[in-house]
């Protein structure tokens, strides 16, 4: 078991990152894609989660090809320091569009954003955000 598995989920959840945003940004070698995070709020879990490990491919993946661009490129020495959901507003499994309002923290600052995401066959994906004053 690596060290990553073991410990507590990037996204601030206790799970192990295997059980927990892992299980989305995993890629099986059948070429098909992990399991759907069931809300926006996981996805949006999940999307934090990639950034930290730096999965532009999984970030492009659950972005909504309407505003998706055409390819991302991560900074490598943004250090991510933690995730902090602030709010929500529908985003379950009953809705078909979601917002999620979080504090993503990096050292030496933070990203406010309220993120909008939408169902797209099925599946949760990011649509846009909005920077909110701090």
């Amino acid at each position: 078991m690596s060290a990553m598995t073991t410990r507590s989920c990037p996204c601030g959840r206790p799970e192990s990152y295997d059980a927990c945003c892992g299980r989305y940004l995993a890629q099986p070698r059948t070429g098909s894609t992990g399991a759907a995070a069931p809300t926006a709020e996981a996805l949006m879990r999940s999307r934090y989660s990639a950034f930290v490990k730096g999965d532009a491919a999984y970030l492009l993946r659950t972005w909504h090809p309407r505003t998706r661009p055409e390819r991302l490129e991560l900074d490598p020495r943004v250090r991510w320091t933690g995730l902090e959901i602030l709010g929500g507003t529908e985003g379950s499994a009953f809705h078909s569009t979601g917002t999620v309002t979080f504090r993503a923290s990096y050292q030496g600052g933070s990203l406010h954003e309220r993120s909008r995401f939408e169902r797209l066959d099925g599946a949760w994906v990011y649509v846009d955000g909005e920077f909110l004053d701090e």
